[in-house]
């Protein structure tokens, strides 16, 4: 079985941010980075770090899922409808056809369709995780979900070169991040600060503090995080 493509995630980001109503600016504050970044990400010219992504869907109200989703490439129907060239009219919105309601959740690109209910739990087996690979060379795959907790609990691999921004920007979201790597060793950039973290090395802190997160090795890094965010 090939594996899934990932689609143009800036478009659908894009898209989602014009269907709510947002403008580029007001996403930026919201989220805390530059609007020049939000708008690299929307056309492609940067990968989305893992808590940029986390906090984009936050903001917008959408899914995670609803951005990596396979069964909506090629000429299947986007997340949103495509906005017409030139100013947005935003008093005539062009609906989609079936809006679908989607779980706050990772795509499923190994779990099978026909099992969803192991991506919650309480126990998730080795084959059942859901996985998602970004082109920044990071790869998570969720260990469980409490439905209506506004956590996650994932295994991380940063392959040889990865990184958490592609861009080499360090990133800040609502929220608290803590992480135990079992294997290789990563660079956590935290504020002005930078660590080496190797086997059995812990790491904690809140998520407003501008991190980044490489992998400079030749060996994949891997490790256990678990990212609550911000409830309100």
């Amino acid at each position: 079985m090939s594996p899934a493509v990932v689609p143009p995630v800036g478009e659908r980001i894009r898209q989602a941010r014009l269907e709510h109503g947002t403008s580029l600016r007001a996403l930026a504050r919201r989220i805390g980075v530059s609007a020049s970044l939000v708008s690299q990400i929307e056309t492609g010219k940067s990968q989305p770090s893992v808590s940029t992504l986390y906090a984009i869907t936050t903001a917008l109200g959408i899914s995670v899922e609803s951005l990596f989703d396979a069964r909506q490439t090629g000429t299947a129907a986007p997340v949103a409808p495509v906005a017409p060239p030139g100013p947005v009219a935003p008093a005539a919105p062009v609906a989609p056809a079936a809006p679908q309601t989607v779980p706050r959740a990772l795509t499923a690109l190994t779990a099978s369709a026909a099992d969803p209910g192991r991506r919650i739990g309480p126990l998730v087996g080795a084959g059942g995780r859901e996985r998602l690979e970004l082109d920044s060379g990071v790869v998570w795959e969720r260990l469980g979900r409490v439905p209506g907790a506004d956590a996650d609990f994932l295994l991380v691999t940063y392959r040889p070169g990865g990184a958490s921004s592609g861009s080499g920007a360090l990133m800040r979201h609502p929220g608290t991040e803590y992480g135990y790597l079992t294997s290789g060793e990563l660079i956590l950039t935290l504020g002005f600060d930078e660590y080496t973290v190797r086997p059995g090395d812990a790491v904690c802190f809140e998520s407003t503090t501008p991190h980044r997160y490489r992998n400079d090795g030749g060996v994949p890094a891997v490790g256990v995080w678990f990212v609550s965010g911000d409830v309100q």
